[in-house]
């Protein structure tokens, strides 16, 4: 092995290392990843009172069509923000931008029509594989030093997508963290390309789980 083949593994295995959620996600083993926030948000959580939003009193009727942009439409990264009733989403047809909707606009299906072009899973799926082999293959990927490109090139080999019962598992329990009286959600993302599940509640702190985790981080912190 030469120096610089060494000196690369050893950066590659320093960057997966150091990062919270790595370029290859949540560290094999690990259920959650808890970071602590604002410790006199903490300190006061219990003393600040809960008031509900539209996204609180409507969740249900929304539910059916967040579960349709992520399964049937171009999006692949979903956040719903209870506190303030909004949902930003990210397209597969767009994938450098954000998009921002009013939760209660979501009910509408509509409004779905007009704002999520459809397309099959299996077919958004295969577009985010597309767009990994296109960066891996472009011309901007020779400014990537080459730890990188070996973590890089390693993920889109064995990368696979969240599956479609952990994205309905999901948002049918996420209601159910909102409403805990004490620590409760106050906001949480779902991302189909990471496999990530980002939670962050009124105490300041965040928790992250893969999806494959998920249920079992809900057994192991509910009530």
């Amino acid at each position: 092995m030469t120096d610089s083949t060494s000196r690369d593994g050893d950066l590659e295995e320093l960057v997966l290392k150091e990062s919270i959620v790595s370029a290859t996600g949540l560290a094999a083993g690990r259920v959650a990843v808890g970071i602590k926030g604002d410790p006199s948000l903490r300190e006061t959580a219990l003393y600040r009172t809960k008031y509900p939003t539209v996204l609180d009193e409507r969740y249900e009727e929304v539910r059916p069509n967040l579960e349709e942009m992520l399964l049937n439409r171009g999006t692949f990264r979903l956040y719903l923000g209870f506190n303030s009733a909004e949902v930003r989403t990210v397209s597969i047809f767009d994938p450098l931008r954000e998009e921002t909707h009013a939760a209660e606009k979501l009910t509408d299906r509509g409004y779905i029509d007009r704002h999520f072009p459809a397309v099959p899973f299996e077919e958004k799926v295969a577009a985010m594989r597309g767009l990994s082999e296109y960066l891996l293959a472009s011309p901007l990927f020779s400014h990537v030093p080459e730890h990188w490109r070996r973590i890089f090139s390693r993920r889109h080999l064995t990368w696979q997508p969240m599956e479609k019962d952990e994205v309905l598992g999901i948002l049918s329990t996420l209601k159910v963290l909102r409403d805990m009286p004490d620590y409760y959600l106050r906001s949480a993302s779902v991302c189909l390309v990471q496999d990530l599940v980002r939670m962050n509640f009124n105490c300041d702190g965040t928790q992250l789980t893969s999806a494959e985790n998920y249920k079992r981080f809900l057994e192991e912190n509910l009530p």
